[in-house]
């Protein structure tokens, strides 16, 4: 049972438009707060987009998030899980960037997710961009390599970008292979679509041995399955979970800056992490939210939404490890 002070506000206690946004309504508990001790998972804010190569924005997701999820109650209606009586939950606030510096900015995630794992927190991120990843997988992956289920309409696993820039939100999970913060044979990416420069992404997964899902796959054997394929790949062991919001159809989620046609509605966006029940996981993100793309909101209410349930999937594994 979770401690009362991390129970989230109530909007029969305060309107949801009141007070101070935290993500979920949940308490913030800052790194220097003696509650951070009993902060079972931590949902953290990544204001960085300096791997974008197109449409900028996605620094300011997290804030948009933190607004748009003070709509989120107590229950999962479709589940029943109530993750924050399961388990102690709170917003410990966002990593700081150096918005002039990509390697600063690297170590400074690097550092924040190391001093997250070893208080035994699991965290859950809103992003940023998708090499917000890289530096949490560094941060929490350091000791030996994890799987990964990896939601996305691109692989991510690019070797450089412009004349050799590394560091990009195309590369992260080449570079987290090279690293060996990822064990490749318990990696899947699902919903991959689009056009492309070339094949070279595929090239390097198949050359390693990550699955690679297509969408035009995914939609023809159906969720179920391809999920069970999922959890067969990643196993038992520890797993990190991504999940880009262009994975979503732009019909559903137009706020992001590299949107891909012929994706999964939003309900089949939410039904994919319900099938992650039973995963070992030791953390999970939600990126390339990007406001100024989607001013009404809708993309970040759908992430907050997804946010929700990758916490419900993650609380009865925290509580299940703790029993």
């Amino acid at each position: 049972m979770s401690d009362t002070f991390f129970q989230p506000v109530s909007g029969f206690d305060l309107p949801r438009y009141a007070g101070v946004p935290t993500f979920m309504r949940l308490p913030h508990v800052g790194p220097d707060d003696p509650r951070i001790a009993d902060v079972q998972i931590g949902i953290i804010g990544a204001p960085w987009d300096s791997g974008t190569t197109n449409r900028p924005g996605p620094r300011h997701g997290p804030r948009q998030l933190r607004d748009l999820s003070t709509m989120i109650r107590a229950e999962n209606g479709a589940t029943g899980v109530r993750p924050f009586e399961l388990v102690n939950c709170a917003d410990i606030g966002d990593v700081a960037p150096n918005p002039a510096d990509v390697q600063d900015s690297l170590d400074r995630f690097t550092r924040f997710y190391k001093r997250v794992r070893e208080a035994g927190i699991v965290p859950l991120t809103a992003g940023g961009d998708h090499l917000c990843s890289l530096p949490i997988l560094r941060g929490l992956a350091s000791d030996k390599p994890v799987g990964m289920i990896h939601f996305d309409s691109h692989t991510d696993l690019f070797h450089s970008y412009f004349n050799g820039s590394m560091y990009t939100h195309g590369t992260p999970f080449r570079r987290a292979v090279e690293e060996g913060l990822l064990e490749p044979k318990r990696v899947v990416q699902i919903g991959i679509r689009g056009t492309t420069y070339d094949r070279e992404d595929r090239d390097f997964a198949d050359s390693v041995g990550i699955r690679v899902i297509p969408i035009e796959e995914f939609f023809k054997r159906g969720i179920e399955d391809v999920m069970a394929e999922a959890r067969e790949i990643v196993g038992t062991d520890p797993t990190y979970v991504s999940y880009d919001i262009d994975f979503v159809d732009p019909a559903f989620a137009p706020g992001t800056g590299t949107p891909e046609i012929g994706g999964p509605n939003s309900y089949q966006a939410i039904q994919v992490v319900r099938e992650l029940e039973g995963v070992n996981i030791i953390g999970a993100d939600l990126v390339e939210v990007s406001p100024p793309f989607d001013n009404a909101g809708g993309t970040a209410w759908l992430g907050a939404s997804l946010m929700f349930e990758m916490l419900c999937v993650m609380a009865r594994a925290v509580a299940g490890k703790k029993a």
